[in-house]
């Protein structure tokens, strides 16, 4: 590849990382170079989640659902904790890595609610006694329950997706749509990544 036909992708870390590799590795991207691209600034595309997608509200094209890293987004609180409403007109705290969908979807409900942002193990927060709800991604649900959690409703489905720079898109056409159509291919064979022992959140 020359410099001017070379897109430089951005990739997530973390859960969706090594099927998005498996991805461009399938379609003849070479890997290896990824981290270059990635370092050197600006990216002309990228694979993400379409959580983080909604939380940043980032101004993007999504051309492409890449049909892995499937899971949803859920309130989800200690068995013996109730939910929609804490008994004596307790405020709710709720901990999460999406405080702005958090927010959105609990003034939707019309459910006053304190939302404390966190990182790291969001499901230790009502042990902890940080909140007495969390708002995260599920899959199996099995890391819910072992840490006594259950699910109460949900917020999102959730899965990795394409985004495509808008400027980008106008002034390298080309390149975008061979792009895309090399990852239509390999999504719909054999080689999609998406039910890869070890990718799926529990």
């Amino acid at each position: 590849m020359t410099a001017r036909t070379v897109l430089k992708l951005a990739l997530p870390k973390g859960r969706l990382l090594e099927p998005s590799l498996t991805l461009l590795r399938s379609i003849g991207a070479a890997v290896s170079e990824v981290p270059v691209y990635v370092e050197s600034g600006a990216a002309d595309a990228g694979i993400t989640g379409t959580d983080v997608l909604r939380e940043t509200e980032a101004d993007v094209l999504e051309p492409l659902a890449l049909g892995f890293g499937r899971c949803r987004m859920v309130v989800a609180s200690p068995a013996q904790v109730p939910y929609p409403a804490l008994p004596g007109g307790v405020t709710p705290r709720v901990a999460t890595k999406y405080p702005r969908l958090t927010r959105a979807f609990f003034a939707e409900t019309g459910l006053g609610v304190e939302v404390i942002a966190v990182s790291g193990s969001v499901e230790v927060a009502p042990l902890l006694g940080l909140s007495h709800w969390i708002v995260d991604l599920v899959d199996s649900g099995r890391t819910l329950r072992e840490n006594g959690l259950v699910e109460r409703a949900p917020l999102l489905d959730v899965g990795a997706v394409v985004v495509v720079n808008r400027a980008s898109q106008k002034l390298r056409l080309e390149e975008h749509q061979r792009l895309l159509e090399q990852l239509q291919l390999a999504v719909r064979s054999d080689i999609t990544p998406g039910q890869r022992p070890g990718v799926s959140r529990p």
